[in-house]
């Protein structure tokens, strides 16, 4: 092409006008009715309100609007204010600059309000603090006033902002808007994480004409904010929620996090707030699987509700436009933070286990509401089938324990454990008549019998247990193979006469790659031929067990592994599963009073007690006021 016309052709850079500048930015900052309700609330928040009420219609597609009782605009300031990059949020220095990384307001952009008001007919009402109320209305970046209004809000000072048919002016954005319920419940989930974070202001939201939500403000305490995430999250979660509270380098981390067998089928219930700003960080749900990853089966996940606290300088807020993300200076340190308390705090919880295991199991022992009969027999003993009992806690019911006949004897961590593998072939109960201990000096109770070979029954001062005998040992022996591991390397036991194990070549070369790191868990293999693998010593703990089974197993799990993870970055899997698979006591196994309080005491003074290396829940507790409720004792 020739010079000329190669010059002909050049394009010519312009300066774009204001309003397609501003729709630009609404594309950015406003991408749906719920983004523009989070900017309004933040901007009520940063205001000082403590009452804030928003109201939608048709998903906030025809109508939004935003009240607050804070400080509130003067005229002036009201058009300053539809302006873009203009903000009261920024102040410049003492040299004149303005620093961005020193933030303190939820919003510092400027662009909120002009990017809405470009978008869609806009009135903006506000009372300053000894000044008359204005009022001022957009449409589509046309300004009308500021004209005198009156004031009808429910304090002397606060702004109204309503904002009606959203996108009108941009009409090809509202072919990516989701259904009505959609954007009402994005709308909802925005609200609501902002009200999580400010417990101190009452929150309401209407839709439609109907009331979603109203919460009440509370004190600005642990147990005020408690109360609040226990509306949002649900009284479940504020039952069983355990208080975190940790500081590391300049970053304080609070908040609360649910018992392990309080667990949904998803990450949803679970929240990360930077400087009282809610994020969607990817850290987070990463973060909390390695903290819990040692108590939950993989599909399964914790509710929590985290609150990072730093200097403003050592996060980054403005690496998105709807600010939803954040950069930390040292991210490590407090992925290293939230790890560490999360696991400090599950760790001083015991053997606690959550209040929602037991009301579960009460609440199968009541026929459905209006789904039976005024005369309907009472409930059949079925109702105690364990795979019913935890079914919905855990997506889909556990098989239930089968006796096996085995020779397996087990080396068992439990003081007094007998080397006794006699079981029962058919239901039966094994009943302690000795009067035995005083059942008020132990949380887990004085054992009073065992049901079906499986399960330990115990007294306590207010009510009974009901231990699984196979899941609370799991963890006790796994938690020692953990203390073992951490000091000098789990210890082994030669095999009198080494087990080969036939694998296909693929798997040999999987587990004899991790042999080293294999070792160090208490478990010698090396290689015998092609695709096969001897193995010479296993962990002392565990007594005589199914090497083949748990050198498949190991198998398998590798084979999901990440190539050139460490074995040691996967321990709690590895370990929990030869811990579940060698040398806890099974069910089936018979247990005498002396083996079964040993039980009930270690699992006292072990931590995580209250769950399997799976996240099942190993005893249910029933209290004597429930109990006697079922027989209309009260």
């Amino acid at each position: 092409m020739p010079d000329s016309a190669r010059l002909s052709a050049r394009p010519v850079i312009r300066q774009l006008p204001p309003d397609a500048v501003n729709r630009i930015a609404a594309g950015e900052v406003v991408e749906r009715p719920a983004a523009a309700v989070k900017e309004l609330v933040e901007n009520a928040l940063d205001a000082g309100a403590r009452s804030v009420s928003v109201s939608i219609e048709e998903g906030g597609l025809k109508r939004i609007c935003v009240e607050d009782d804070g400080c509130g605009m003067s005229a002036p300031d009201m058009l300053m204010a539809l302006e873009r990059h203009a903000t009261s949020k920024l102040a410049p220095g003492e040299d004149g600059r303005i620093d961005l990384l020193n933030i303190h307001t939820m919003g510092f952009r400027g662009e909120a309000l002009p990017s809405i008001a470009s978008v869609s007919r806009m009135s903006l009402t506000s009372k300053a603090e000894g000044e008359d109320a204005s009022e001022v209305f957009v449409e589509a970046g046309r300004i009308e006033g500021p004209k005198p209004a009156a004031w009808t809000g429910r304090s002397e000072t606060g702004t109204r902002i309503e904002v009606r048919d959203l996108f009108h002016a941009t009409p090809a954005r509202l072919k990516f808007m989701k259904s009505e319920r959609a954007e009402s419940m994005a709308v909802t989930d925005a609200v609501k994480r902002l009200a999580m974070a400010n417990a101190g202001v009452s929150f309401s939201l209407e839709s439609n004409g109907r009331t979603t939500f109203r919460y009440a403000a509370h004190s600005p305490t642990p147990e005020g904010h408690l109360e609040r995430l226990g509306s949002i999250m649900g009284r479940e979660f504020r039952e069983n929620a355990l208080a975190i509270e940790a500081e590391r380098d300049g970053v304080t981390l609070s908040g609360f996090a649910g018992l392990p067998t309080l667990n949904r089928g998803n990450a949803q219930y679970q929240f990360l707030f930077v400087n009282g700003r809610p994020v969607k960080d990817r850290m987070l749900t990463g973060v909390i699987r390695a903290a819990y990853q040692d108590f939950l089966a993989r599909d399964r996940h914790p509710m929590a509700a985290l609150f990072v606290d730093c200097d403003p300088e050592l996060v980054d807020v403005n690496v998105h436009p709807a600010k939803t993300e954040v950069r930390f200076r040292d991210a490590g340190n407090v992925r290293g933070l939230i790890i560490g308390s999360l696991r400090h705090t599950l760790a001083a919880a015991g053997h606690r286990a959550s209040t929602t295991v037991a009301g579960y199991a009460l609440g199968k022992m009541h026929t459905e509401e209006g789904a039976a009969q005024k005369d309907a027999p009472l409930p059949q003993p079925s109702v105690w089938d364990r795979s019913s009992l935890f079914r919905d806690s855990y997506g889909s019911a556990p098989p239930r324990p089968q006796p096996q006949h085995t020779d397996w004897q087990p080396a068992s961590p439990v003081p007094g454990m007998a080397e006794d593998s006699q079981r029962y072939d058919a239901p039966s109960a094994r009943v302690e008549a000795e009067p035995g201990p005083d059942s008020h000096d132990f949380p887990l109770g004085v054992a009073r019998a065992q049901l079906h070979a499986t399960y330990v029954v115990a007294q306590t001062k207010d009510g009974i247990v009901i231990v699984d005998q196979h899941a609370a040992h799991e963890r006790l022996v796994y938690e020692q193979m953990k203390a073992q591991m951490a000091a000098d390397g789990v210890k082994r036991q030669a095999l009198l006469i080494p087990e080969v194990v036939e694998l296909t070549e693929d798997e040999a070369s999987r587990v004899l790659d991790r042999a080293e790191e294999l070792a160090e868990m208490g478990l010698e293999i090396e290689a015998f031929g092609a695709g096969a693998v001897c193995v010479r010593a296993t962990p002392a703990l565990f007594g005589t067990m199914d090497a083949t089974s748990l050198i498949k197993d190991l198998a398998d799990d590798f084979a999901e592994y990440e190539e050139g993870l460490a074995l040691k970055e996967r321990f709690e899997d590895v370990m929990g599963n030869m811990a579940c698979s060698g040398g806890a006591v099974r069910a089936g196994r018979r247990l005498n009073a002396d083996e079964m309080n040993a039980l009930l005491r270690q699992m006292e003074d072990t931590p995580y007690s209250g769950q399997c290396n799976h996240g099942r829940p190993t005893y249910v507790e029933l209290k004597l006021a429930d109990i006697e409720k079922l027989f209309g004792r009260r």
